[in-house]
């Protein structure tokens, strides 16, 4: 019989590796995440959202220092992160705030047939984040 202690790992952090902090940081905070000012320079950053559950981000040198063979994926993303806005018109308008601003939009708002109204828009290294909220009659 076994007798070892049980590992249960904790679902702790989300990294991102960024070709340029400054502008990763820029987009994810017009996106409401609380980065630590003056931290644009910084190879590695980290912020913590609500519930505890950490962000950080990376500079592809930092994860080159550490893992030499490493190269920038290409073919689309591989994982994806969501922001949940308060109601349809909130994606509606901060898509149009965050392309007004330069950022790339990937897919316009639209009313989802899974009961969401839901956008993409591009990062700074070209990931697609999505913006959603549910639709009137999801909430009701």
């Amino acid at each position: 019989m076994d007798t070892a202690p049980r590992i249960t790992p904790r679902f702790d952090l989300v990294g991102l590796v960024v070709s340029d902090m400054a502008a990763s940081l820029a987009f994810y905070r017009r996106l409401g995440l609380d980065v630590p000012a003056g931290a644009e320079s910084a190879p590695h950053v980290e912020a913590v959202l609500p519930g505890g559950l950490r962000i950080a981000w990376d500079t592809e040198d930092v994860v080159r220092s550490f893992d030499p063979g490493w190269t920038r994926p290409v073919g689309g993303d591989r994982v994806g992160l969501a922001f949940r806005c308060g109601a349809p018109a909130e994606v509606d308008a901060l898509y149009e705030e965050l392309v007004a601003a330069g950022y790339r939009g990937h897919l316009k708002p639209w009313d989802a047939v899974w009961g969401q109204r839901y956008a993409v828009v591009l990062d700074p290294d070209g990931s697609g984040v999505s913006l959603f909220a549910d639709a009137p009659t999801a909430r009701a």
